[in-house]
This record gives structure tokens, C-alpha cells and sequence, in this order.
């Protein structure tokens, strides 16, 4: 029901643009920089009406008001985060919901990469954005939260149906694959997926989004069985070089 468009941006961000073929409304999950957005968006005669922010980081933000300068569009992000995002029309929390026209988007609580970080479920369309929560077999720094905290995000993301689309906001995966073969050197699952990825990075093609099933197979801080265990390997990944 819905079409979504990965927009490449900065040296690794990804943009993503979701039209709502019905109500002709689409909206924006982090845009890191107006131009290609509009360019996107005017390219397929779409008419953006929103941006969704899932944490304050300038390279999540940064487009917010050059974008609704040119289309009038509403902004909505973390209720935690509201005294660091100033272009906010409208704040949410986990228990909260958003629409794109008929479509109902779950917020979820996610801190830890940012305090008052948020993920957006969409049940009817099998996706969620994660912005800098989840990455293929990885998942973000712990910047302003803890190994609790992300080990909590983990479970619950976790139990979401497998065949969830996970659309996260960097191409990290070639990266944190080699971490995960170190992490988990007899997981054949990992194995067989890095040399996808090798492949897919040697065409110059993107490698998300990704799935929960997928995470579950192959990402070492899912997998992680307990927040002792997800720190140690943050931090193992922090100082990974290989």
C-alpha cells in the first residue's frame, strides 16, 4: 500500500520517502539535507506533507527546515528530544501513533544511541524505521544511553514478525559484518550473508533494508544474550579495526 524510496545522502546516510498512493500524502524519515528529497519528490509528483524525526542528530535533521519552507509539511519527533530539534510541530512517544493517510505508525521507545531516541512501526506494511537504532548486523553507538538500554531495544525489536522490513538510516553493514564474523566466527548465517554483501557493495548497490529474521540470524548485538554481552561486544565494535 505504500511505496518507499531510499534516498542516498551525506557520505552514508540513507533518506527515506514513503508515499501513501491513496491519500497522495508522503512523508520524510530523517533527512539528513533538503535537496535530494525534493529533487526525489518532485521527480515522482509527489507531494510531501511530513517529516518524521527518530532522534535529534544534525544528520537526521538537518533538511527539516529548508523542506518545510518549500512544501509547508509537518514535523513530528521524539517528545524527549523537543528542546534539541527546534523545526518540531508535533512531539510522540512510545505508546503514541502517526498516520500517512490510512496507515498507522506504533511509536516505539528506543533510547540509548540518543535519549530520547524513537522507532516507527508500521504493522499494516510489515516496516519499521529504526533510524540509528538497528543497522544490518549492527546496531548504534551508545551515546547518550546504556547496554541496558540497547539490550531492551534488541528484545523488543526482536519480537517483532520476522518478516518485518527494517529500514535503518546508514549503509554500515559491509562494516559491521566483519565485525560480526569475529563476534560470531561459526555462525554460517553471517558468513553466507557477508559474501552477499561483498557483492552487492562491489556493484555499488545498497544493502538495506534488511529484516528481522534476518537480524536474528546474523546480527551479534540481537543475538546478544544478555546486556553484559551486548556491551562487551559495543565495545569490542567501537575499537574494531579489522
Amino acid at each position: 500500500m505504500i511505496e518507499t524510496v531510499r534516498i542516498p545522502a551525506l557520505s552514508d546516510n540513507y533518506i527515506w520517502l514513503v508515499h501513501e498512493p491513496a491519500s497522495g500524502e508522503t512523508v520524510v524519515i530523517d533527512p539528513a539535507e533538503a535537496e535530494p528529497v525534493l529533487a526525489e519528490a518532485a521527480a515522482r509528483g509527489w507531494t510531501i506533507t511530513q517529516i518524521w524525526n527518530t532522534h535529534w542528530h544534525p544528520d537526521h535533521v538537518g533538511g527539516n527546515a529548508a523542506i518545510k519552507a518549500a512544501t509547508g509539511c509537518t514535523i513530528t519527533g521524539p517528545s524527549a528530544e523537543q528542546d534539541r530539534i527546534a523545526t518540531l510541530d508535533a512531539t510522540v512517544a512510545g505508546g503514541d501513533s502517526v498516520s500517512l493517510g490510512s496507515i498507522r505508525a506504533e511509536v516505539i521507545d528506543v533510547p540509548a544511541h540518543t535519549s530520547g531516541h524513537i522507532a516507527y512501526y508500521l504493522p499494516s506494511e510489515s516496516t519499521v524505521f529504526v533510524g540509528d537504532t538497528l543497522f544490518a548486523m549492527g546496531c548504534g553507538r551508545l551515546f547518550e544511553g546504556t547496554a541496558e538500554q540497547m539490550f531492551d531495544n534488541m528484545t523488543r525489536l526482536a519480537e517483532l514478525p520476522g518478516e518485518t522490513q527494517v529500514y535503518c538510516a546508514h549503509e554500515y553493514t559491509e562494516s559491521n559484518g566483519r565485525y560480526a564474523l569475529v563476534a560470531e566466527p561459526d555462525n554460517k548465517a553471517i558468513a553466507d550473508r557477508m559474501a552477499q554483501v561483498l557483492a552487492l557493495r562491489a556493484r555499488g548497490e545498497a544493502t538495506v533494508p534488511t529484516t528481522i529474521a534476518l537480524e536474528r540470524a546474523t546480527n551479534p548485538f540481537m543475538r546478544a544474550r544478555s546486556a553484559a554481552e551486548l556491551a562487551e561486544r559495543r565495545v569490542a565494535k567501537d575499537n574494531f579495526r579489522g
